[in-house]
């Protein structure tokens, strides 16, 4: 990374891949699910916690 902003960047989702991993998601399918559904700062908690990778939404759509 060039930047700190770079760095930062690299570091969530250098993150997410891991997380993802270990919640046995295949990496590809959950990061594309996230692009796709574009979560957001105005979106309600619940809404938010659908993107969490050990929630039920992101395992019907993601897992291996």
């Amino acid at each position: 990374s060039a930047s700190p902003k770079g760095t930062t960047a690299s570091c969530i989702v250098y993150t997410m891949v891991e997380i993802a991993k270990e919640s046995d998601l295949n990496t590809y399918k959950y990061l594309t699910y996230l692009l796709l559904q574009r979560p957001n700062d105005k979106m309600s908690d619940e809404q938010f916690e659908q993107f969490d990778p050990w929630s039920e939404a992101a395992k019907a759509n993601c897992q291996n």
